[in-house]
């Protein structure tokens, strides 16, 4: 749900990119001419995107954007970025969209259109298998990590009644690292990415939390403002791929059930 860039920088965001800007191209012109669609995410986000033992970036948000490439006649390129500078490069033209795993918020819309929703997930808490923390209560005066420029960033800092210590890192292999060697008490991410870590052998557990917000929000496809044609073109091709199955194949290979 993989998330939001901090205030301030949002605010020059909102203020200085929402002036008038001349009259350009639609960007599906520019992605049909260039024969590719440049596609930004972390790498770093488990198993929507990540780097394999072959130094490749593979993953759910990958081939997502692979297949919508495909289908709108071009090639996907993967680019690699760090999540909370991803709005800014796309608003400055470094790459065509974001498929990155992004929660779908008002104030983003502000900045950026999307496509879909691609899927759907919400926030969760996880802690160590080990740990002896079982409710939100436990973790009052806890240090908790967070992915630098997510949602839960700023969600975790609103949260003054808790007195948690507010770690920030580049994305969740890091946030596993720092709980198991106990530099953190715990962590908050969207919950698919963290289920699948603790399916695939990793030593974490989501809290059963009831009144958690920020759950079952809407994950959609990024793109700059004004591309009416780019976000068609895109949102057919995701459209056909949820209707004929190969979306499902997706899902299921890389998360294990079909999340949309």
């Amino acid at each position: 749900m993989l998330k939001l860039f901090k205030g301030l920088f949002a605010g020059v965001l909102l203020a200085g990119l929402s002036m008038t800007t001349p009259a350009v191209a639609d960007d599906l012109s520019s992605v049909k001419s260039a024969g590719e669609l440049t596609v930004a995410l972390t790498g770093a986000y488990p198993p929507f995107s990540l780097i394999n033992e072959q130094n490749q970036v593979v993953g759910f948000d990958v081939d997502i954007g692979t297949e919508i490439a495909k289908r709108m006649g071009v090639k996907a390129k993967i680019i690699t970025t760090a999540w909370d500078g991803i709005l800014a490069g796309l608003i400055a033209g470094k790459y065509d969209t974001i498929i990155g795993s992004m929660t779908a918020t008002a104030e983003r819309k502000q900045v950026v259109d999307f496509v879909g929703p691609y899927y759907h997930d919400g926030r969760a808490v996880f802690v160590s298998t080990s740990s002896t923390l079982s409710k939100l209560g436990d973790l009052k005066n806890k240090k908790v990590g967070v992915t630098l420029g997510e949602t839960h960033e700023k969600w975790a800092n609103a949260q003054s009644d808790m007195g948690w210590n507010v770690r920030t890192y580049k994305g969740l292999p890091e946030l596993i690292l720092e709980l198991k060697n106990n530099r953190i008490d715990a962590f908050i991410i969207d919950s698919i990415p963290g289920k699948v870590a603790a399916t695939k052998g990793q030593a974490i557990k989501m809290m059963n939390v009831d009144s958690l917000d920020g759950g079952n929000l809407p994950i959609g496809i990024a793109i700059r403002q004004g591309n009416p044609d780019l976000g068609k073109a895109m949102q057919s091709a995701l459209d056909s791929m949820m209707a004929d199955g190969t979306y499902e194949k997706i899902s299921l290979k890389w998360v294990g059930a079909d999340i949309r």
